[in-house]
């Protein structure tokens, strides 16, 4: 008996015409928005792999807001990755997960263009290989940026009744010298509370700062980073803070406006709300008044009419050298 041959089939090899990368990106770190970065990531290289001349090259993953591109690291690495000659594709979920900011977007995209690198966008299906396309993406991306804008005033808005009716987490929110009992409410600690009062003591002596931070150095006392050493900005801010008087005061800095969210010090250009006696004090309110009075005579800067000049002299630390 003669056997059957049995024929199989060798496909052709694959040939990868197309660099591919992909880019994710998400606003935070809350558990639905990374379980939406998996997503992202899962379906889009799932898209790379299943397309005929498409080789995936890298993956871009940012968690960081979309309102503008500098501030996210893995945008510009595939940015420097385009004009490397590194990718033919960028592969992305949406506009709005490429980006918010209409003016950065569309910079950003026109920069591709001019290395020929295509952008696809995979939930609105457009690429901008299309003329078409292009002009829709322009429209796209400032509705979307509208919508976040839109969106941006609403969740402020909710956050200023909260801290007005007292259910903001803003007004307990934790630093050196408080701890938060089972309720998430401040409480003293009181090892680092004891090294608050000292600060305060120690400045009200007549120690500079520089000089605090030599003897809580030398005391062996670890800082707020848990650290040997001392910076110049920690204890700067604890004595500033009114929140060891056992007051907050919500809205210190606000954003200079969107997109360009830029943290500014509020010197009166927006609302501000205190919460007297939220918390158990530290030290009492007239030992904190008496520490800004302090800190302004030591300051060189006299504010005027027309603004601010330095004095003449300033207090120095060579006062306490010997202390």
């Amino acid at each position: 008996m003669t056997n059957e041959p049995k024929v199989t089939v060798i496909p052709p090899l694959q040939r990868y015409t197309h660099c591919v990368g992909v880019y994710c990106r998400v606003s935070t770190r809350s558990q639905e928005q990374l379980d939406s970065l998996a997503s992202q990531l899962s379906y889009l290289t799932r898209k790379v792999a299943a397309t005929l001349g498409w080789f995936l090259v890298d993956i871009y993953l940012d968690i960081k807001s979309g309102a503008d591109t500098a501030g996210r690291s893995e945008f510009q690495r595939m940015m420097e990755d385009c004009r490397a000659k590194k990718l033919d594709i960028v592969v992305t979920k949406s506009i709005s997960r490429f980006g918010r900011n209409t003016a950065d977007t569309l910079a950003a995209i026109n920069e591709l263009r001019l290395y020929g690198v295509e952008i696809c966008f995979d939930q609105e299906d457009m690429s901008t290989k299309d003329p078409y396309s292009s002009l829709m993406i322009s429209i796209m991306e400032g509705v979307a940026q509208e919508e976040s804008a839109a969106r941006s005033k609403d969740i402020t808005w909710g956050i200023i009744r909260k801290v007005e009716n007292g259910t903001s987490s803003l007004l307990n929110r934790k630093c050196y010298g408080y701890c938060h009992d089972k309720d998430g409410q401040l409480q003293i600690d009181a090892a680092e509370a004891e090294v608050v009062r000292s600060v305060y003591e120690m400045y009200l002596q007549g120690k500079s700062v520089l000089g605090i931070i030599r003897e809580l150095e030398a005391r062996g006392i670890k800082s707020p980073a848990g650290k040997a050493k001392w910076c110049k900005r920690s204890i700067d801010s604890m004595l500033s803070n009114e929140k060891y008087s056992g007051d907050v005061l919500v809205f210190k800095t606000y954003n200079s406006g969107y997109p360009q969210t830029k943290r500014k010090v509020n010197n009166g250009e927006k609302s501000k709300f205190i919460s007297i006696g939220n918390h158990p004090a530290i030290i009492s309110k007239d030992i904190f008044s008496a520490v800004q009075a302090e800190k302004e005579r030591r300051s060189n800067v006299v504010k005027g009419e027309t603004g601010g000049s330095r004095k003449s002299t300033r207090y120095s630390a060579r006062r306490d050298r010997r202390q």
